[in-house]
């Protein structure tokens, strides 16, 4: 009798572009439900904000991001651009400081990338610094914060994303915090 090998299976998280913002709604359990429908298991979204937890191959991550992408544009009609961090990519993300003796009560936002930034997307991101916004990039992520809300700077995700030339979303610090504490088990 032949065996078959079990394709290996991780957790992931998945950073989803334009849910429930700009007036497109979508309900945490559609999601889950469109995320079982690719074969997914312990599907879990994390703040009604496009954040999704799941089991799902071990394979290539653009073959993934691709797949859900794909999935999400036929049920929702529109793109929504998926962003995927392993639990042990966060920790290291949440153990990064990227503005050093920064003001802990000053927000900071991660932006996700699809891929590390090439030295000239990086200097046109920087180019967007100003005394009001700090800037920073690090692999697949962008750092964003200024001294008080993010609605007072006239810096935005879209004004970045054409900078970059690529499709981003942001998270505030917080979340992605909390999302690596909640993922860490499978770090141990």
């Amino acid at each position: 009798m032949t065996r078959r090998s079990a394709t290996p299976h991780q957790r992931w998280v998945a950073f989803l572009r334009a849910i429930n913002v700009g007036g497109r709604i979508v309900k945490m359990e559609r999601l889950r439900t469109e995320f079982q429908a690719l074969g997914f298991g312990s599907v879990e979204t994390f703040i009604a904000s496009g954040n999704i937890l799941f089991d799902g191959p071990a394979d290539d991550r653009a073959t993934l991001e691709e797949r859900i992408e794909q999935q999400l544009a036929r049920a929702l009609g529109y793109p929504v651009a998926t962003f995927l961090r392993t639990p042990l990519e966060l920790a290291a993300l949440v153990r990064h400081e990227p503005f050093p003796g920064r003001d802990e009560s000053a927000p900071l936002w991660v932006g996700f990338l699809k891929s590390e930034l090439s030295p000239d997307a990086r200097a046109r991101l920087l180019a967007l610094r100003s005394d009001f916004d700090e800037l920073e990039s690090r692999g697949r992520e962008a750092f964003w914060t200024c001294p008080t809300r993010m609605s007072d700077s006239k810096l935005s995700g879209a004004k970045m994303e054409k900078a970059l030339a690529m499709p981003a979303t942001f998270r505030n610090v917080t979340t992605v915090r909390r999302l690596a504490l909640k993922t860490s088990v499978n770090n141990e």
